[in-house]
């Protein structure tokens, strides 16, 4: 399952690299963009492949979270930054210096640290009533729209950027929450399946948190997005998978390890996103056509 996570998260950089390269000539700008995502479609061929990685990304984290605790999986789903970092440095030009190497691993260490010290295990999302569906899904659809009329109202450029990510991340956690009740139903056939409506729920969510990604990569340096973006996924999926599917992880003195783990890895992540490897190399916007050409 861990090998799955981790091609989930390599595949998934590469499809953050290849938005981030589809996206470099278009100026940045804050909150979404119908006509920045038709004109990704049309003139930016390297956007559909950065689109196509990243639903095959989805689609390893879904055959993962059908064999594991959700709460796992998302913890393992971060390394995609140091994936981002590598493969940035391949595609986009640059190298990492000692600075990065170093983050990297006390980032990898913090993951490693929570993962031995949590142990999650278990977990039923079958027998989670409706009320608790409605009252989970409504706190994190407010929890996203906060963070995007904040990112509106706000005039600091770094505070939209970082909302912008904390969306972003939301969205994915709740995406990864609903994943999976959707493959314990699929155990009964497609039929099972299309008859629940986490399916449906599942798709709209899937929908919502790649504009929101999209958005994110856009708003701003990534500096700024990153954290909320690799951050708050597990948060949420942890908190899901602990407080309602009933996912069991260790407590006592394994709880202090585990805020030694996860303090390493949000040390390890801010370093990482301020890498100018996130960056790329932004090229000059394609010039309209004058008039009467």
């Amino acid at each position: 399952m861990i090998t799955l996570v981790l091609g989930a998260a390599a595949v998934g950089a590469l499809g953050l690299v290849l938005l981030r390269k589809a996206t470099e000539a278009e100026p940045p700008q804050q909150g979404f963009s119908w006509s920045l995502l038709w004109l990704l479609i049309r003139r930016r061929p390297v956007w559909a492949a950065g689109l196509a990685a990243v639903v095959g990304s989805f689609a390893l984290q879904i055959a993962a979270i059908a064999n594991g605790p959700v709460s796992l999986v998302q913890l393992v789903v971060v390394m995609e930054l140091p994936f981002t970092l590598l493969l940035s440095a391949v595609l986009l030009g640059g190298r990492l210096e000692r600075r990065e190497w170093f983050a990297l691993a006390v980032m990898t260490a913090g993951v490693a640290g929570l993962l031995l010290a949590l142990a999650p295990s278990g977990g039923d999302p079958t027998s989670v009533p409706l009320s608790t569906w409605v009252v989970g899904l409504a706190l994190g659809a407010g929890a996203i729209g906060s963070a995007l009329v904040w990112a509106r109202r706000t005039t600091r450029r770094v505070v939209a950027t970082a909302l912008a990510g904390v969306a972003a991340g939301v969205s994915a956690g709740l995406g990864a929450v609903l994943v999976k009740p959707v493959t314990a139903a699929l155990a009964g056939g497609v039929g099972s399946a299309l008859a629940a409506w986490q399916t449906w729920m599942l798709l709209v969510v899937g929908g919502v948190g790649f504009f929101l990604l999209q958005n994110a990569l856009q708003a701003g340096r990534l500096i700024a997005s990153q954290p909320g973006i690799t951050l708050a996924n597990p948060l949420v999926a942890t908190l899901w998978g602990v407080g309602v599917y009933g996912e069991h992880v260790r407590s006592g003195w394994w709880s202090a390890a585990a805020g030694v783990g996860g303090a390493l890895l949000v040390a390890g992540v801010i370093v990482l996103s301020g890498s100018p490897l996130l960056e790329g190399h932004r090229e000059a916007p394609e010039q309209a056509p004058a008039a009467g050409r």
